[in-house]
């Protein structure tokens, strides 16, 4: 016959396991909503996390509430209304990074984090080329204080070989031909000459080469080409991204119709490379659309 004793110990133990499940089932669900690139939702369930007395044990929303403020804050009309959300959020990083778990959980994290770094480069580079001086070197310096040690997401993509055969010697080969002896090139913020690119520097300095003038933002290219579909992009195409705050990233096809998506473009951990767009769950996930200058 179970005691009474044991039963008020098993009730006890019960209540604390429930609510253990109950607080892991809400962090689990800000990790989902995050990967779903519900932004706001995760920073108001981090928020209100972060207020309970029964969070206090771990540092999980706190990062959460982190990563958030700084997806948010690339919407200019946001970052307006929210002027001090990257200096909460680069607050909130020192604070989680320099706890007692900080180490275990950035490194259980360090996918979400990979990946935030890289949103962060794309932005800053997006409203450096906007001339929004102020935001670009607050986040230049947030990357170099905060992220300098941090992966990059796209650093380990599966890659072709560093050259391509072209085929015939047709416009499109030429310029995939040329855009390739660039390989190597570092990133440099702002850059569009051979001591470094960024994204829409390098597409800027490549179709120059064949007398196509591009507008000098990754927004405007997009803006300003002929519009096509996926299944008829091929080498010499321009493939655009979006990081959640618009237009942030450019790469030129390098493969033909029908093949595996492949693009040379200027990365930020890695300088002018080609990567498999099919093999990267980074790039395909924000794969914005395509477009062409070439007839």
């Amino acid at each position: 016959m179970i005691s009474f004793r044991t039963t008020c110990l098993l009730s006890v133990f019960l209540f604390f396991s429930s609510a253990l499940f109950a607080q892991n089932r809400k962090l689990d669900q800000l990790e989902q909503l995050y990967a779903q690139q519900h932004y706001k939702l995760v920073y108001n369930k981090s928020k209100k996390l972060l207020d309970s007395p029964d969070y206090d044990f771990t540092v999980v929303p706190k990062l959460y509430k982190c990563m958030s403020l700084f997806q948010l804050a690339k919407n200019e009309y946001w970052l307006k209304r929210n002027p001090d959300a990257l200096t909460e959020a680069e607050k909130l990083f020192i604070e989680v990074k320099s706890s007692n778990e900080g180490g275990k959980v950035m490194d259980a994290h360090m996918n979400e984090i990979s990946e935030l770094k890289d949103d962060l480069y794309a932005w800053g580079q997006s409203v450096e080329g906007d001339g929004n001086k102020n935001t670009a070197a607050q986040l230049e310096q947030i990357l170099v204080s905060l992220f300098s040690k941090i992966p990059s997401a796209t650093k380990n993509d599966p890659k072709l070989p560093a050259k391509t055969e072209p085929v015939g010697n047709d416009e499109r080969s030429k310029i995939i031909a040329f855009a390739e002896k660039s390989i190597g090139i570092p990133y440099k913020w702002g850059g569009m000459t051979s001591s470094g690119f960024d994204c829409s520097g390098f597409t800027t300095h490549v179709m120059k080469e064949f007398r196509v003038s591009l507008p000098r933002r990754a927004v405007d290219q997009q803006k300003a080409s002929i519009k096509i579909k996926q299944k008829d992009a091929q080498k010499g195409d321009l493939v655009f991204f979006n990081n959640g705050g618009g237009i942030s990233h450019v790469g030129i096809i390098t493969s033909d119709k029908g093949k595996p998506l492949t693009m040379i473009h200027a990365s930020s951990s890695q300088g002018i490379t080609i990567t498999n767009l099919e093999k990267s769950t980074y790039w395909m996930k924000r794969l914005d659309s395509f477009g062409t200058f070439v007839k």
